[in-house]
């Protein structure tokens, strides 16, 4: 190939004569060698990644165009997903394709062309999230006071789980439950996602149980090392979890998009593990506290009871003494009745004495009164009904109860009530007949039952 480049320098019109295979050997020999390591400076557009893992994209700037590929491995150990508009500085080597007679930058290496770059598609994505509502506050779940579970995601490997571990077990020892996953780099924020799905996905009494509360943690590093808590898969798995999540990522001052759609944003992954838990210690000092308070509530209720209790009963009078009065007094109404009626007759006596009138002759009224009284009983008693009915009478009433004083009476009553004097009992009415005239000892009878 060089001596054919030598005899078209010499002027020569006759080259040697090359297939075309050849050809594509010898300039994918040339290529490579003038290109072996390359950085190349351009904005990403057309990232696609094929099923086999690989990344196939073009970079671009105002003059002109470059196809690049990633390989599967290589894409593993890129800090940032290859993204349509990010401006990346890219090194690799330029390698021909002979297929297609094309040549392509065969990417080893990417980094964003500076922190701006970066800073401005997280702006971007920023206000995209906002303007869904993703980081709308209402959205936000308060965090248990003292979970039983914690669910952890982040590196099984890094200090990042155990300083949670150690934090919770010195604040308040509880589960935790750890999804580990890979914290940067190719498909870390696709399984940082899934992991976030995954503790909601788990039966809350299944064995283990669903977390109260999810601290979504990693340590410190460059903004390319955190982009994957950037993303927007992570993005939304936090925002659709059911769980409270708290974003630990980075240090204080590293603020990344799961920050804000977070329910609660620490500034390290210690400090996730302070408001997962409160510290045990002071519950206790608490509860002490509350306990003596309500001990001393008790006393101090059940004394001012008993203060009352006794002031109200130094206002009854003394029941015993209240008694003894009453009886003494009726004791005394009663000797003072028994006088007065005693001087009351004494007074009447006096006075009929007066009148000309012995005690004897009182009583011989008295007597002759009561002869008269007893003699109208026993004619009232010979006239009433029980003395009549003894005669052999018979007392006839209706059903309603009506006494009836003649046979036509009785004929129209639909049931009689015949009452004598050992008894009485019920009949049908009487058959019709002609009445016979009553007699004086029947107008008698009839007076009698009238009564």
């Amino acid at each position: 190939m060089q001596d054919m480049f030598e005899q078209i320098a010499a002027g020569k019109t006759e080259p040697p004569e090359f297939s075309v295979g050849e050809i594509s050997a010898e300039i994918k020999h040339f290529v490579e060698a003038a290109f072996a390591k390359v950085r190349v400076r351009g904005e990403i557009f057309g990232a696609k990644r094929a099923d086999s893992g690989h990344w196939y994209l073009s970079l671009k700037d105002t003059e002109a165009t470059l196809a690049a590929v990633v390989w599967k491995g290589t894409a593993a150990r890129l800090s940032l997903k290859p993204e349509d508009g990010l401006e990346v500085v890219a090194t690799g080597r330029i390698t021909t394709f002979a297929g297609k007679s094309s040549y392509q930058l065969v990417i080893e290496e990417m980094e964003a062309a500076g922190a701006g770059a970066l800073l401005k598609l997280l702006e971007e994505r920023k206000q995209k999230f906002a303007a869904e509502g993703l980081f709308d506050p209402a959205h936000k779940k308060p965090l248990p006071y003292l979970p039983q579970i914690i669910g952890v995601v982040t590196s099984a490997s890094g200090a990042v789980i155990r300083d949670i571990i150690h934090r919770v077990r010195d604040r308040f020892p509880t589960h935790i439950l750890l999804w580990p996953t890979p914290v940067q780099g190719e498909g870390a924020a696709e399984k940082i996602a899934a992991a976030v799905a995954g503790f909601n996905a788990l039966p809350q009494d299944g064995t283990p149980g669903r977390p109260d509360v999810l601290i979504v943690a990693r340590g410190g590093g460059s903004l390319e090392d955190l982009w994957p808590f950037n993303e927007e898969c992570v993005i939304r798995a936090v925002y659709a979890s059911e769980i409270p999540v708290i974003s630990a990522v980075g240090h204080e001052t590293d603020t990344m998009l799961i920050d804000y759609v977070a329910d609660k944003r620490a500034p390290t992954p210690t400090g996730a593990a302070e408001f997962a838990v409160p510290v045990k210690a002071e519950l206790q000092a608490r509860l002490h506290t509350l306990h003596a308070r309500l001990l001393d509530s008790g006393r101090r209720n059940l004394s001012e009871r008993i203060a009352l209790v006794q002031g109200l009963a130094r206002g009854i009078p003394n029941l015993e003494q209240i008694l003894a009065e009453a009886t003494q007094k009726f004791d005394d109404r009663a000797e003072r009745l028994r006088n007065a009626f005693a001087s009351l007759l004494k007074t009447k006596l006096s006075a009929l004495e007066l009148c000309g009138l012995k005690p004897y002759y009182i009583k011989t009224i008295f007597d002759k009164k009561h002869e008269s009284l007893n003699n109208l009983v026993l004619r009232l008693q010979s006239v009433s009904v029980e003395s009549v009915l003894r005669r052999g009478f018979a007392w006839v009433r209706d059903e309603q109860g009506k006494t009836l004083y003649s046979a036509a009476a009785a004929q129209k009553a639909r049931l009689l009530d015949i009452r004598f004097a050992d008894g009485s009992c019920k009949t049908s009415a009487l058959s019709s007949s002609t009445p016979k005239k009553t007699g004086k000892n029947d107008a008698l009878q009839t007076d009698l039952f009238n009564m």
